[in-house]
């Protein structure tokens, strides 16, 4: 959360994390990261995964995220993404 420039800022920290489901273990290639957009626009989080097509579950707070307006889940290869609309304090 802070304010830079003229509108406000939202920072989507990686409190959000994902789980990968499967027999065997998958691993974090690449980890989450902090993304940074305006109040109102949309914010991306990827991490890379060892397990191509997996599985993948996203929680905020210990709470699985489910496909809405809102949230967006994607699994291409290795790169999982959740991607949020709308972004607002509150999903910080």
């Amino acid at each position: 959360k802070g304010n830079t420039r003229s509108g406000k800022c939202v920072i989507i920290s990686c409190l959000t994390s994902v789980s990968a489901i499967a027999v065997k273990p998958v691993l974090f290639k690449e980890e989450l990261k902090n993304v940074e957009t305006k109040e109102g626009g949309t914010a991306i989080l990827h991490c890379e995964i060892s397990k191509a097509d997996a599985p993948v579950e996203w929680r905020k707070g210990g709470k699985v995220l489910e496909p809405s307006t809102k949230y967006e889940m994607k699994v291409k290869g290795s790169v999982a993404e959740l991607i949020i609309h709308g972004v607002e304090p509150g999903d910080s």
